[in-house]
């Protein structure tokens, strides 16, 4: 699974440099568009999944790095952050 998650983040950054690089020298007619609308709506998308995982983030040793890297690659970090850890005892002392 691991290869899964690493080869995802490898693809999405190479997006980013397809559409950075299409920022300075933009592509043929169409295309140009075409990637600038899909880079405007995946950070669009990474903005929100940063915003729906900053909880879980603030309390990892590096939160800025983890930030930045949810804000560059999305899901495929996300998956890769430990579960949170929840107290079974306290479910049983409820019972």
């Amino acid at each position: 699974m691991k290869v899964f998650w690493g080869l995802g983040k490898f693809l999405t950054l190479l997006f980013w440099v397809v559409v950075v690089l299409n920022l300075f020298k933009p592509l043929i007619s169409p295309f140009h568009l075409l990637v600038n609308l899909a880079g405007s709506l995946l950070l669009l998308t990474h903005l929100l999944e940063l915003l729906l995982f900053n909880g879980s983030v603030k309390s990892r040793a590096h939160p800025w790095r983890d930030r930045l890297q949810i804000l560059l690659v999305g899901m495929f970090h996300v998956q890769q952050l430990p579960a949170p850890v929840t107290d079974i005892n306290e479910e049983a002392n409820h019972a």
